[in-house]
Order: structure tokens, then C-alpha cells, then sequence
């Protein structure tokens, strides 16, 4: 470390002589710009999973469920599990340090038809994300500064949205230079503006009651003309599916593997990444839910305003200037937050795209000569991604995203549970020892329990897109893609 407390020039060549050796020992050249820092790759991660989109478009379906055990005792419940996932995903992202992320590691340690399957679930699940983020951010902004819209309300939001995604899909055809600055200030700005409102939000409360946190009551059915989630008299079910409301939040953090061709000293800085944004967005997303419940004036309104109920509350207990204030600080990070979607999404695109695991993969793998972005798949991402939020509901495309890419995380996962010191034997730099395989079952588990809830009423289009994506995957890879697709190449010292 020079005295100016910048790295020497030779230092930094010698750190990403390492991470293109690492990538050729997986059989690629270093084709996309490296150039993301740690910060840039843990900040992809938390601009993702963005506490200030899922946790707010999402709320009611917490608060509608039992009230605010649902924020008290089922969002740390769910954080913790998806911890778990992450410590699990660390220790594989930190073996094989790869834009394709999951794919690859589940190609490498259970072959080419579990990555093939693994790369499905994953593409789709990230194709929901950036759909769900991006109708929830126009919700949210009609939501929060209603505009008239008349018989044309359908077109205009069309217009909205598109405006969204596209103008998302040319920051990131643009490089990764603009793209990781703006997800840099967006991790600020998530932090900054969830502790404003959380602080805010208690200073103006009238009271608190602190027993709300861990008081299970029966808010289904409501409000009576279009309720959050169906009438049911068990607590206990209902509880559960409160818990989509932080299964959806805490999603994304797949984006610091994906990233990982662009992130210096991947090895450690992409684990990192994963675990540091999960830890950060369930501390700060639980004591900024914990909040906006304990300032509920009156819990049974609060609960009859149905997919209402965050505005309701904001306007009953802030001024409107500073209520006004943090919904355009909390637009502006939910649009980041699908800026951020997009990037990994169309990461793991271009890498699947580079094994020929798609159709048009000659194309789709393209590289921008002079920009170093995958152009062919960002631009596709963006058009997928539209079509998929205009023929979905949004509670069903949130319940696709977060079914999807939890599969898609324990599918290598459970792979590296059956070959960890087996056909896997070197690890990365960070890994967690003998603690791997227990973690592991518990992620597959806990996977199982999600896939249940999240393709229950209202969202029971969810198991028809789920079921429709699995038959014909089975029918793809039996019919032509077991002889057609070759999967990754083979790596030198697994």
C-alpha cells in the first residue's frame, strides 16, 4: 500500500492476472470490463433485493396475513433462511467465480442436465424480477402521486412501465462503469432512506405499542371487495403465507455471483457480496417494517386499506412534505433496484448463451466491442421482462421470482451437498468447513416449505407457471437438449 493509501499499479495486475487465471482454469477468456470493487459488488446484491421495493410494494401481504407478527416474528424467521442460502451459495460463489453463476456451479458439481435445469429456473426467476420491480415501481409512484388516467389507465401504465425497462436496458448497454455508479449511489440511498423513514416514522407515532411485534390477528378477507389474501380461520396458515413478503424482499443476491467477471478479486469479494447483503437488508428491512407497524394509528383500519394500507399509513402520521420527500427517494431506489435486476439477468443470459444453452446463443452471447457488454442480452432481458409484467398480475409475478430463484439457489446447493468431498474437493478461499452439508439440507428444505406457499391463493397462476416451466423443460431436455447441449467446459482442478 503506496502512501497515498492507493494499491500499486503492479499489485492490481497481479490480482486480476489471478482472476483471469481462475477463469481460463473454467475454460473462458476474460471477455466483459473488470472493474466493479468489493462495495460495487456487495451494493448489486443489496440494490436488488432493495428493501425499499419488495418490503414496501409487498407489505400488505405481510400485514394482511396475521398483522404484525408478520413483521415481528415472520420477516427474522425467513431472514434467517435466507441466510442460510447465502452462507450455502458463498462457499460455491468463492470455488467457481463465474458470470454464470448458479449454472455453472451446478454443471460442474451435478452435470450439464442440473445446470441446464438450474439455468431455466434462474433466467425466469430473474426475468420476474426485473418485471415485478419495475410494475411495482410504477404502482408504487401512482400509488404515492395519483395522476389521472381514466378509461386509458391500461395503455398509460404499458407506457410507464416500458419507459422503465427500457431506459434500464441503455444504462446497461452503456458499460458497466455507469451502471455500477448508479448502483453504488443506489445502496446509499437504500440505507439512508430507510433509516430516515424509520426514524421519522417513530418520532411521529403517536404511540407504540411494542406487543403489535408479536401479536398474531386474523386479517384475511380483507378489505371485502378485493381482498389481500382469502378468508381462513388458521392463524398458523396464515402466518405462513406472510412469509412471501420477505421470501420476495430478500431475493437477488444471486447478482454478486453473476457479476463476478466484473468484480476484482472475485474469489472473496463475490461470497462477500452475497452474505453482506442479505445480513444488511434483514436488519435494516425488519426495523423499518418493525416501525411503520408500530406506528399504525389503528391496526383494523390500517388492515381494511388492503394494497393501500403503507400509504394510508405514511399519510396518517408523517406531514405530507416529508412522507412526499421519501416516496421519491423510494422510487427512485425501486427503479435502481430494477437497473440492478436487469444487469444480472442479463448476465446470466450471456453466459448461458456462451454454452449454447439457448436459442439464438450466437447472438445472444455477443459482446459490445467497445462497450464490453453483453448488448444482445440486455436489450433481450428488457423485452422478456415486459411481456411477462403485461400478461401477470403483480402478486403472481412476485410469487414467481421468489419460487424460482430459490430454486435455482438450492439446486447447486444440493448438488455440492452430494459431491462435497467427493468428485469436489478444492475449495475457494471462503468456505465454511463441516458446516456446509447441514446447511445445505436445510436450504433444500426450507425451499420445499417456499415452493408451497408461494403458488397459494391469490397466487395460484403461479402453479400454473411453475407447472407449465417444468413440463416443458422435461419435455425440452428429453426431446433434443440432452444430446444437443454440452453444458459448460470442463474445468481443470474441481
Amino acid at each position: 500500500m503506496s502512501a497515498t493509501g492507493e494499491e500499486p499499479e503492479c499489485q492490481t495486475e497481479r490480482v486480476l492476472s489471478d482472476d483471469e487465471q481462475t477463469l481460463r482454469r473454467m475454460g473462458y477468456r476474460q471477455e466483459l470490463s473488470r472493474r466493479m470493487t468489493g462495495f460495487s459488488n456487495f451494493a448489486i446484491s443489496l440494490s436488488i433485493i432493495c428493501i425499499l421495493a419488495g418490503g414496501i410494494t409487498s407489505f400488505q401481504y405481510g400485514f394482511c396475513a396475521v398483522g404484525g407478527a408478520s413483521i415481528g416474528l415472520g420477516w427474522p424467521l425467513v431472514c434467517l433462511f435466507s441466510m442460510i442460502v447465502a452462507l450455502s451459495m458463498a462457499q460455491i460463489a468463492s470455488a467457481f467465480p463465474t458470470a454464470g453463476g448458479l449454472y455453472h456451479w451446478a454443471s460442474i458439481l451435478g452435470g450439464k442436465g442440473w445446470g441446464w435445469v438450474t439455468a431455466w429456473c434462474n433466467l425466469v426467476g430473474l426475468l420476474t424480477v426485473v418485471a415485478a420491480v419495475n410494475a411495482g415501481t410504477y404502482d408504487f409512484l401512482y400509488g404515492a402521486f395519483p395522476w389521472p388516467t381514466g378509461q386509458h389507465a391500461t395503455g398509460i401504465k404499458m407506457f410507464g412501465v416500458a419507459a422503465l425497462t427500457l431506459s434500464q436496458a441503455y444504462t446497461n448497454h452503456r458499460g458497466i462503469r455507469l451502471t455500477t455508479m448508479l448502483t453504488d449511489f443506489c445502496g446509499y440511498l437504500i440505507l439512508v432512506t430507510a433509516s430516515v423513514l424509520t426514524v421519522a416514522i417513530l418520532w411521529y407515532a403517536r404511540h407504540l405499542d411494542w406487543a403489535r411485534l408479536i401479536a398474531f390477528t386474523n386479517y384475511s378477507g380483507l378489505p371485502a371487495n378485493d381482498p389481500v389474501l382469502p378468508h381462513s380461520n388458521s392463524l398458523t396458515w396464515l402466518f405462513a403465507l406472510g412469509f412471501l413478503l420477505p421470501a420476495y424482499t430478500i431475493t437477488g443476491f444471486d447478482a454478486s455471483a453473476h457479476t463476478a467477471e466484473e468484480t476484482v478479486s472475485a474469489a472473496l469479494n463475490a461470497p462477500r457480496g452475497i452474505i453482506r447483503s442479505v445480513a444488511v437488508s434483514g436488519i435494516f428491512g425488519w426495523l423499518m417494517l418493525a416501525a411503520i407497524v408500530l406506528a399504525v394509528p389503528d391496526m383494523d383500519k390500517a388492515a381494511a386499506q388492503g394494497n393501500n394500507v403503507f400509504y394510508w399509513i405514511m399519510n396518517a402520521v408523517l406531514p405530507r412534505p416529508l412522507a412526499s420527500v421519501l416516496y421519491v427517494n423510494i422510487g427512485l431506489a425501486q427503479y435502481l433496484c430494477g437497473l440492478a435486476g436487469l444487469t444480472s439477468a442479463s448476465r446470466m443470459m450471456y453466459a448461458f448463451a456462451r454454452d449454447g444453452g439457448l436459442p439464438c446463443s450466437s447472438w445472444l452471447r455477443q459482446v459490445s466491442a467497445n462497450l464490453r457488454t453483453p448488448a444482445a442480452a440486455v436489450w433481450t432481458i428488457a423485452v422478456l421482462a415486459l411481456l411477462f409484467m403485461w400478461f401477470v398480475p403483480y402478486s403472481a409475478i412476485a410469487a414467481c421470482c421468489a419460487v424460482f430463484l430459490y430454486i435455482s439457489y438450492v439446486l447447486p446447493i444440493a448438488a455440492g451437498f452430494l459431491a462435497h468431498g467427493r468428485t469436489w474437493t478444492n475449495m475457494g478461499p471462503w468456505h465454511l468447513g463441516r458446516w456446509y452439508r447441514p446447511l445445505a439440507v436445510v436450504s433444500v428444505l426450507g425451499c420445499l416449505g417456499l415452493i408451497v406457499i408461494g403458488v397459494q391463493p391469490p397466487n395460484e397462476i403461479a402453479l400454473k407457471i411453475l407447472g407449465g416451466t417444468a413440463v416443458l423443460m422435461v419435455l425440452a431436455w428429453y426431446g433434443f437438449e440432452r444430446k444437443r447441449f454440452r453444458g459448460p467446459p470442463k474445468m481443470t482442478g474441481l
